[in-house]
C-alpha cells in the first residue's frame, strides 16, 4: 500500500514537472528570435556602425538587467513556500514588497546612468561612431529599467504559484509588441538605434502592465489583505533582503566567469574568439531546457517545504532529476551526431567553423556536467537557500576556476574549455555536497516530526 502511495506520488510529481516545465521552454526559445529580428533591421541599413552599435547596447543591458534577477529568484522561492502554506496575506505582501524593491532599483538606475553607461561603453573599446551611437541607444533603453525589473518580480511570483504559463504569455507579449515596434519605428519611421530603443522600452512597459492586471485578477480570487503600513517597516524586508543579496552575488560570480572567459578567449586571435561564441550558443541551446526544469524545480520544492512534506520533497527531486538527465543526454546525443551541421547554421566562414569543430568535444561534455548546476540551482532557489548557491560559486570561482586556467595557459583554448568545464563541475559538486548534508533536501523540513505533514508528511 506505501509502495502504491510513493509511486502514485512519484508519477504525479512527474507530470507536474512536465506540465510547469514546457511553457517556460517556450518562453526560452522565444528570446532569440527578438535578437534576430533587432540584428536583421540594423543590419539592412546602409552603415554597418548601426548593427554594432544595438550589439554593444543590447549586451550592456543583457548583463545589466542579469544582475539583478535574484528579484526573479528571490521571489519564486518565499512565494512557492506560502503558496504551499496557503498563506494569502504573505503572498499579497511578497508581491508588493518585491514590486518596491525594483521599483527602488529601476529609479537609483535611471538616476545614475549619466555616469554608470559611458564608464561601462569604455570598457568594450569600440570606434567613437560606434560608442556614440550606443550611448543613444542606452539613452532611451535605460527608462525600461523600473519596468524590466518589476516584471522580474511578477514572474518570479507567478513562477512561485505554479503559474508558468503567465510567463509564456509575458515573453510573447514582450516579444510581439517589441518586433512589431522595431519594425515600424526603424524600417517605417527611419528612427534606428533610437527606435530599436524605443520598441524594447514601450514592450517592457506593456508587459508589465498586462502582468499587473494578471496579477490582480488573481489576488481576487486569492483572497486575504495586505496591510500597507508593513510596506513601510524595513524589518518586514530584512530576509528577502538577505537572500536577494546573496543571489546578486552568486550571480555577479557566473557574470565575471563569462565575461572573463571571452575575454580570454579574444587573446587569442579572432577566429578563436568567433568560435568560442558559435559554441557558447549550444549551452545557450542546452539551458532553455535545463532552466525550464530547474524553474519547475522551485516551484514544487518551495510548495513542498510550505506543506511540510518529505514524500513530496523526494518525489519532485527525483521528477526534475529524471527530466534535466534526460534533457541533457539529448542535448550531448545530439550535439555529438550534428554538432558540425548545428556549427555551420550559425556561420558560413570556413575558419571558425574548422575551429568550433576542434572544440566540439567540450561541448558534447558539458551537458553532462552543467545539468546538476542548473538543478541545484533550482532546488535551492524553492529552498531559499541562497547563501549556499553564493558561496560555492565563490569557491567554484575562485579556487578552481581561475587557478584551472592559470596553469592550463600552456594549453591555448583547450585550456580556457577544460577550465570552465572544472568551474561548472565545481558549482555542481558544491552545491551538490551542501544537499547531501541536508539529507537531499529533508534537512530544509521542519525538526519537529510530530508537525503536521512534517518530515513524514
Amino acid at each position: 500500500m506505501q509502495g502504491t502511495k510513493a509511486k502514485t506520488l512519484n508519477r504525479k510529481a512527474s507530470s507536474r514537472v512536465v506540465a510547469l516545465a514546457w511553457p517556460l521552454i517556450l518562453s526560452n526559445v522565444t528570446v532569440p528570435l527578438l535578437g534576430l529580428v533587432d540584428t536583421a533591421v540594423m543590419g539592412h541599413l546602409p552603415d554597418s556602425d548601426y548593427l554594432g552599435a544595438v550589439t554593444l547596447g543590447a549586451t550592456l543591458f543583457s548583463f545589466l538587467y542579469w544582475g539583478f534577477g535574484f528579484l526573479r529568484m528571490g521571489t519564486t522561492g518565499f512565494v512557492a513556500q506560502a503558496h504551499g502554506r496557503n498563506d494569502a496575506g504573505a503572498l499579497r505582501e511578497l508581491l508588493a514588497q518585491g514590486l518596491v524593491i525594483a521599483a527602488a532599483i529601476g529609479a537609483a538606475l535611471i538616476a545614475l546612468a549619466p555616469w554608470v553607461v559611458p564608464a561601462a561603453l569604455s570598457l568594450f573599446d569600440a570606434s567613437p561612431a560606434v560608442t556614440g551611437l550606443a550611448n543613444t541607444y542606452a539613452t532611451w533603453r535605460i527608462a525600461s529599467a523600473p519596468a524590466v525589473l518589476a516584471n522580474y518580480v511578477l514572474i518570479g511570483w507567478f513562477l512561485g504559484l505554479a503559474r508558468t504559463r503567465v510567463t509564456l504569455v509575458l515573453m510573447l507579449v514582450n516579444n510581439v509588441i517589441n518586433i512589431v515596434l522595431d519594425l515600424w519605428l526603424v524600417v517605417g519611421l527611419g528612427w534606428t538605434v533610437a527606435g530599436v530603443a524605443l520598441a524594447s522600452v514601450i514592450a517592457d512597459y506593456l508587459a508589465l502592465a498586462t502582468a499587473l492586471a494578471l496579477a490582480a485578477a488573481h489576488l481576487r480570487r486569492l483572497g486575504g489583505r495586505l496591510l500597507p503600513a508593513r510596506l513601510a517597516e524595513p524589518a518586514r524586508y530584512l530576509r528577502l533582503l538577505r537572500v536577494n543579496a546573496a543571489l546578486f552575488v552568486r550571480t555577479l560570480c557566473l557574470l565575471f566567469a563569462i565575461a572573463f572567459f571571452h575575454a580570454q578567449g579574444a587573446r587569442f586571435g579572432d577566429d578563436i574568439l568567433a568560435a568560442n561564441a558559435v559554441l557558447m550558443q549550444f549551452l545557450m541551446l542546452t539551458s532553455y531546457a535545463l532552466d525550464g526544469f530547474a524553474h519547475a524545480a522551485e516551484a514544487l520544492v518551495g510548495e513542498a517545504l510550505g506543506r511540510d512534506s518529505r514524500r513530496r520533497l523526494a518525489a519532485v527531486v527525483r521528477a526534475a532529476t529524471l527530466w534535466s538527465l534526460v534533457s541533457a543526454v539529448l542535448a550531448s546525443v545530439a550535439f555529438a551526431m550534428a554538432g558540425e551541421a548545428i556549427i555551420a547554421l550559425l556561420t558560413d566562414l570556413p575558419r571558425v567553423r574548422a575551429i568550433a569543430a576542434d572544440y566540439l568535444p567540450w561541448l558534447i561534455a558539458l551537458p553532462l556536467v552543467a545539468v546538476w548546476s542548473y538543478l541545484l540551482d533550482g532546488l535551492f532557489i524553492g529552498a531559499t537557500r541562497a547563501r549556499a548557491m553564493r558561496d560555492t560559486m565563490l569557491v567554484a570561482v575562485i579556487a578552481v576556476y581561475l587557478p584551472a586556467w592559470w596553469l592550463t595557459r600552456g594549453w591555448g583554448n583547450h585550456g580556457l574549455w577544460f577550465a570552465f568545464l572544472l568551474f561548472t563541475l565545481a558549482r555542481s559538486g558544491g552545491l551538490g555536497l551542501v544537499f547531501r548534508r541536508a539529507d537531499y533536501g529533508a534537512g530544509w523540513l521542519p525538526a519537529d516530526p510530530l508537525t503536521p505533514g512534517g518530515r513524514g508528511g
